[in-house]
């Protein structure tokens, strides 16, 4: 039978203290609550997008999970974003990135070495489009990573079609399928699975996806009709992969637990659910 691991993107924020967490809960506590109360059996970390943490802190974070607990990492942003970001005076030159995948891949050893680690995310930027020089980097990057799982998330619908998603196939790369708005020039919602792994990231869908600020992005609530419109896509993706991660990244005020709980629930994945508080 595959494996499928849910979860959220992230696990640390305050605003969900009194909500999925206990009122007093301290910071250093919350990984175990999470893994070990309510019963999540993956988490995806998203912290790393801005900063490149040292493997100390990820050491930790192995100590605090149990054994068959599962982490995705999303990578630095200086692997995926600021090489395309016109808005960036100064962009990362090729030696500077691979400078960027050696400090992570350093940094994410404690997860490596435990076999905690699920993969790693490549998440590209809406202004990543395809073309040959966009093919060719993320060859590079996945040469970079060769001995890692590696996904990759597109946000431009420009890249759904059949010869990219053969072109992650034959070079042993997950994609990601997404549920996020239904905006113009962001991804649909696909069953696509093109490694032994399947992935799928619920962005919520917030039609205020461009103008909100970061904070405000992620505020949205999915509705049981919404997710059983989710769950018929997870379930043709599962049935294609040997392991599948599902993780809500609607954080805002809990929500994306509320709802990793209940998709749980409808994929029959037994959690710890009573010893929270929802």
């Amino acid at each position: 039978m595959a494996k499928i691991k849910i979860g959220t993107s992230g696990f640390s924020f305050p605003d969900w203290k009194g909500v999925i967490y206990p009122e007093k809960i301290q910071g250093s506590r919350m990984l175990e609550f999470y893994a070990n109360e309510i019963g999540f059996n993956a988490v995806e970390i998203n912290s790393t997008y801005y900063k490149i943490p040292s493997p100390k802190s990820f050491d930790a974070m192995v100590k605090k999970t149990p054994s068959d607990f599962t982490f995705t990492v999303k990578a630095f942003r200086g692997m995926t974003h600021d090489p395309f970001d016109s808005r960036i005076e100064t962009r990362p030159d090729m030696e500077q990135i691979k400078n960027f995948f050696n400090q992570f891949k350093e940094a994410i050893k404690p997860f490596k070495q435990n076999n905690k680690l699920g993969a790693v995310l490549l998440q590209f930027p809406v202004f990543f489009y395809p073309s040959n020089e966009s093919m060719d980097f993320i060859l590079r990057a996945r040469e970079f990573l060769k001995d890692f799982p590696v996904v990759v998330e597109f946000r431009n619908i420009a890249w759904t079609r059949q010869k990219f998603f053969e072109f992650l196939k034959n070079n042993n790369i997950a994609f990601c399928s997404v549920d996020e708005p239904g905006l113009p020039r962001l991804m649909p919602l696909v069953d696509i699975v093109t490694s032994n792994i399947a992935y799928l990231r619920c962005h919520g869908r917030n039609l205020n996806w461009f103008n909100a600020p970061i904070s405000e992005r992620y505020n949205y609530y999915y509705s049981e009709q919404e997710l059983k419109e989710i769950e018929k896509v997870a379930r043709s993706m599962i049935q294609k992969a040997e392991v599948s991660f599902i993780f809500f990244n609607n954080c805002h005020a809990g929500h994306a637990a509320k709802n990793a709980m209940k998709f749980a629930e409808m994929l029959e994945i037994p959690l710890k659910k009573e010893n929270g508080l929802l």
